[in-house]
């Protein structure tokens, strides 16, 4: 209101950088970009720390090929990092805090409380290279903060001709994972060209970081290990030979913890057999350039989408399920919506027929049935939210438009593509597994989907919409999605969420079940049988019963658009696609 446009915009990506699911922040970001007025340096993060500023310049640098800028960039977010290490690591110095009462167990004397004390700074030492990997507004940091430097350097000197200091970040790399294969062999290569008489050794900052740590993870894995106690190591890279034969068992559950999070690609592509005839796999993983995404054709007929398309246009107020809001994504588009149990709740008011609501629970639960066969075969996927979903192009909106129907996101984690990270955090949904689009139409243009890599703008894939067409995906970091504009036309679809946990279960569908019951014993017909009604005798035969959702508690492609602008972080809005 002061007209101080730099200052303004500074303080809306400061609070967006640490809120990217505030939708009307994200429109008001959207609208400062399209200012004449507005900078590109303008856009600063006010609380940013010097060294995750550095980081994500080098990183901006670095997958722009742009190598001698990121290189000098990760240098000095490497020795602002480890500047801001030291500083963390002095304010643990202090009073005993007694925070834990496992370790008050530790002290009946005097020199037990002088060794938990002693025990706890260092403790408190060790995380704090987990605080200076954590993002402003974050909670998750990111792993291997300081190693991932010294690759990046390596490779960015490697580009640029300079095989001495790229030689130099491999040793200091090697500090931390001395037996990792591809940078064991760049070594030799280094060796072979620098002259056998040329010394190539670590950085000495990095030799006593790594040696530091050492000794306090020794001596508090001692002090775990004889005086009882826990100890969370911050670090993927300690020796599995310094940790104490007794505690090993539980370490290496942890690891192993953390490598489930990374998709075994081997091992999750083995799929299951399709539960219905005549659905045929048009794309799998593989010609999608990617993991676990799966395209299948002909899982509805032409009857049952013209069947449901009907049903949409009884989806009343516009922005259903968002607070009566249009598109939460875009200005230039309508949004409808309609959830199961509106939906039978519109069939018992007489509003929709009930074969089309009853169509609705059919389809969502044969996609249901074939995502779980193929991706998780044996291991029950429970409904964590269903959506029959409609996005109208508003005619008079479209000229000069440049932003998406739906800004690319993961389902399941809080989008950063500055820092190519997506943080598994509520507010995400972090509990769903597995996404699916059941689409109805393709009247329209526009409105495909299309999946990226984590920089949100390399496209590694693309699904045109058509009838009968599902769209199936885990619903993490690994399948980065959007929606291109829908430019002319009313694009509608079934979105899917799944879970593998009960507890997180769609708890609509239990009341869907209850009022599906009730009309049954009503119509004295227990297999839920209409008695009047368009006959619908072109339906499939391959059609499920009706749904128990089991819900009771109990190689770079072309990039979409040159307009940076449409980087949105992930939007806490329900993920429609």
């Amino acid at each position: 209101q002061l007209k101080k446009l730099d200052r303004a915009v500074s303080a809306a990506h400061t609070f967006f950088v640490a809120n990217p699911q505030h939708l009307q922040m994200r429109e008001d970001i959207e609208k400062y970009r399209r200012m004449s007025g507005v900078k590109s340096d303008n856009f600063r993060d006010l609380e940013a720390t010097p060294h995750w500023e550095a980081y994500e310049a080098g990183v901006q640098h670095y997958n722009a090929d742009e190598y001698l800028q990121a290189a000098a960039r990760l240098e000095e977010s490497l020795t602002e990092a480890l500047a801001a290490l030291e500083e963390c690591r002095a304010l643990c110095e202090g009073p005993w805090e007694d925070e834990d009462e496992e370790e008050e167990e530790m002290q009946p004397g005097l020199y037990e409380a002088i060794a938990a004390h002693y025990i706890q700074v260092l403790k408190c030492r060790q995380q704090c290279v987990l605080e200076i990997a954590k993002k402003p507004g974050r909670v998750s940091a990111t792993e291997d903060f300081i190693p991932s430097h010294l690759d990046l350097l390596q490779f960015a000197y490697d580009q640029v001709g300079n095989q001495a200091l790229a030689a130099e970040c491999a040793a200091s790399y090697l500090l931390f994972y001395p037996m990792d294969e591809p940078m064991l062999e760049k070594m030799k290569e280094y060796r072979t060209e620098l002259g056998e008489d040329t010394a190539v050794t670590a950085r000495e900052i990095i030799q006593h970081y790594v040696q530091r740590s050492l000794m306090e993870k020794k001596l508090i894995y001692y002090a775990v290990e004889h005086l009882g106690g826990t100890f969370n190591d911050p670090d993927l890279w300690t020796p599995d030979e310094l940790i104490p034969e007794n505690l090993k068992e539980k370490h290496r559950e942890d690891q192993e913890k953390q490598k489930q999070e990374t998709l075994d690609v081997e091992e999750r592509e083995k799929r299951g057999p399709l539960p219905f005839e005549g659905i045929a796999v048009t794309m799998d993983s593989r010609q999608m350039n990617g993991t676990q995404r799966v395209v299948f054709d002909r899982v509805l007929t032409e009857s049952e989408c013209k069947d449901l398309l009907r049903l949409t246009k009884a989806a009343g107020e516009a922005g259903d399920g968002y607070r009566a809001r249009r598109s939460p994504h875009t200005p230039h588009e309508r949004f409808e919506g309609l959830t199961v149990l509106k939906a039978v709740q519109l069939a018992q008011n007489g509003d929709v027929d009930w074969r089309d609501a009853k169509l609705f629970l059919q389809a969502s639960e044969k996609s249901r049935k074939i995502i779980e066969s193929y991706f998780t075969p044996g291991k029950k996927l429970h409904f964590s939210f269903t959506h029959l979903v409609c996005r109208t192009a508003i005619d008079e909106e479209q000229e000069g438009r440049m932003d998406l129907s739906h800004p690319v996101h993961a389902d399941n984690c809080l989008l950063d593509p500055e820092g190519q990270e997506c943080w598994r955090e509520p507010p995400a949904y972090v509990y769903r597994d597995y996404s699916g689009i059941l689409y109805l139409n393709d009247d329209f243009q526009g409105g495909g989907l299309f999946f990226t890599e984590m920089d949100t703008v390399t496209v590694t894939a693309e699904v045109h919409p058509k009838c009968g067409r599902l769209v199936a995906f885990s619903s993490g970091k690994e399948n980065l999605h959007g929606v291109w504009a829908v430019s002319r036309g009313r694009r509608c679809a079934i979105a899917l969420w799944y879970t593998h946990s009960q507890e997180h279960a769609e708890q609509e569908r239990v009341k869907v079940e209850e009022l599906m019951e009730q009309r049954a014993v009503e119509q004295d017909r227990p297999d839920g049988e209409e008695h009047q009604g368009t006959d619908r005798s072109s339906r499939s035969s391959s059609e499920p019963p009706l749904p128990n959702s089991g819900a009771r508690p109990t190689s770079r492609r072309h990039k979409p658009g040159s307009d940076r602008t449409q980087h949105p972080k992930e939007l806490r809005a329900r993920d429609e696609f």
